[in-house]
């Protein structure tokens, strides 16, 4: 029987944030039903990534045992003959230093449909995150770019630095570290001026970027003595002189510093975004798993009468994603909710609601339950019971949850229903591991909590040492409530947020760090 050929995407991921990779390039990653992935390609990319895709790391790292070209040539095609789809997922542009010609050829030989996806390659990124223009009107007509990897087994380099040294106005040196010294070296001795600029960009657009300034002369022993290794590109030439005036990544507010998000998986990534736009580096690390509640049959009851409530009130955007979910599980939307008034207890629920075309009839003014019992009360004060009835409020919220809210309900008078729309589950043991690893390391700036569930899981899973461990970093809580929790689990709490939000906990970061420096 004839096997299905595939098709292989060759897909640049860019230098390395991961918001630099092309439309084309996410589009190809949602195709995939495999994804062989670089070391050097960062991991939120591999969010695009269907659920079911699997995930494979293929990464080459110069003098490490890895999987070899001709492995990776092989696996490629195996795939492809298979019938899957695959993505292989390189740093940079795939063409660029890349070694991504080889896979073409292999592909092409096999008979194997293939698309190439440009990235923007890893030398034009850095350069323009540190600040340098690699050409410009008055000081660079003419750029070359050079790899300083070469074959292991070389002994000396094979460039022709008599031409290369002076044949453009900028050199832009790709992966060259382990030969800066011979290369400079070389350059000056075939006639380049030994006062050139240059700048070592290292971890280009990356929040752990880090860049040496000097000239050629020097430049090899400054980025020695500031410990600077591979990845990174070397800029020769006037124009490294521009990020005295041009820096602006290394500025941002929130720059070089590692941020934890415990928020669950699926919402993580809207605020490790957000975190990165500041210039973090966001460790993601879910706290809790969202899953089912355990009486599923009880929530199936109350959505199919919730429009015999006054008010169904949410407590959390997971809570109302939960309830589309299994509304949408028996074709029902949000005409299921009748007459009844919606409530919600803040901005980022009341947003939840409205992505399911729901705009919320209460908000709360405090951001916590025991607000949004007020504003309940106030609404049902304005709107007149039926004769005898009381009025009748519905409230899905965790199966786990403070009882705040509906306390302060129930003693006002009004009836008052409790449904789980979800159940919270611990934290990945794997990335908890990582996680203790580096708060021992002391490499992490700040721990971010935004619910109470976030705060009680982790601890659980940092137990015995969750104290201890979470004592080297900042503790940053959404808002009163949560750490409130923080502090009944014998954490030091250092910044809340003024308003609840995850906008609002990254504007307390800011204002954290501001009078601080980065050692």
């Amino acid at each position: 029987m004839a096997t299905v050929a595939g098709k292989v995407y060759l897909v640049g991921a860019g230098p390395g944030d991961p918001s630099l990779i092309t439309l084309r390039g996410v589009t190809a990653l949602g195709l995939a039903d495999v994804v062989l992935y670089d070391a050097l390609a960062h991991p939120a990319l591999l969010q695009h990534a269907r659920r079911d895709a699997e995930l494979r790391n293929v990464g080459k790292r110069y003098g490490e045992e890895s999987f070899s070209q001709e492995a990776i040539n092989n696996e490629l095609v195996r795939l492809a003959q298979a019938g899957k789809v695959v993505a292989r997922l390189k740093g940079g542009d795939p063409l660029l230093f890349a070694r991504g010609a080889e896979e073409v050829e292999t592909l092409a030989k096999a008979g194997i449909p293939f698309e190439i996806v440009p990235g923007i390659p890893s030398p034009t990124g850095a350069a323009a995150y540190a600040g340098i223009s690699l050409t410009h009107r008055d000081l660079s007509s003419s750029v070359a770019f050079i790899t300083g990897t070469e074959s292991p087994g070389k002994e000396r380099t094979s460039h022709d630095w008599s031409k290369l040294a002076t044949a453009t106005q900028t050199l832009c040196v790709i992966m060259g570290m382990k030969r800066l010294a011979e290369i400079t070296a070389a350059l000056i001795e075939h006639g380049r001026d030994p006062a050139t600029p240059a700048a070592v960009v290292q971890w280009g657009t990356w929040s752990r970027q880090r860049v040496v300034e000097g000239s050629i002369a020097d430049i090899a022993e400054r980025a020695a003595a500031a410990h600077i290794a591979n990845p990174a590109v070397v800029v020769i030439g006037a124009v490294a002189s521009l990020r005295a005036r041009m820096k602006w990544f290394d500025e941002q507010p929130l720059f070089g510093r590692r941020i934890v998000v415990t928020r669950p998986e699926h919402q993580s990534e809207d605020m490790a975004r957000q975190l990165r736009v500041k210039g973090a580096e966001a460790v993601v690390v879910p706290a809790i798993t969202i899953v089912p509640p355990p009486e599923p049959a009880r929530l199936e009851a109350a959505l199919g009468v919730l429009g015999s409530y006054d008010i169904v009130a949410f407590t959390s955007a997971n809570g109302v994603d939960c309830v589309f979910e299994a509304l949408s599980r028996k074709r029902r939307d949000a005409r299921a909710f009748g007459g009844a008034l919606v409530a919600a207890i803040g901005p980022g629920t009341e947003a939840a609601l409205a992505r399911h075309a729901i705009f919320a009839d209460v908000v709360a003014a405090e951001f916590r339950g025991e607000g949004l019992a007020e504003a309940i009360l106030a609404k049902l004060g304005s709107h007149a019971s039926p004769a005898g009835k009381r009025h009748r409020v519905l409230i899905l919220r965790a199966l786990l949850a403070r009882d705040a809210l509906p306390a302060a309900l129930r003693a006002a008078g009004v009836e008052v229903d409790i449904v789980a729309a979800y159940e919270t589950k611990a934290a990945p043991v794997d990335a908890v591991q990582a996680l203790a690893r580096d708060l021992e390391a002391r490499a992490i700036d700040a721990v971010t909590f935004t619910s109470g569930s976030t705060v009680r899981e982790l601890v659980h899973a940092l137990a015995p040492r969750a104290q201890e461990l979470l004592a080297t970093t900042a503790i940053a809580a959404i808002g009163p409530v949560t750490a409130e929790i923080a502090r009944d689990e014998g954490l030091r709490v250092d910044l809340v947020a003024n308003e609840y939000t995850v906008a609002g906990l990254i504007d307390a970061l800011e204002r954290h760090f501001a009078a601080r420096q980065l050692p």
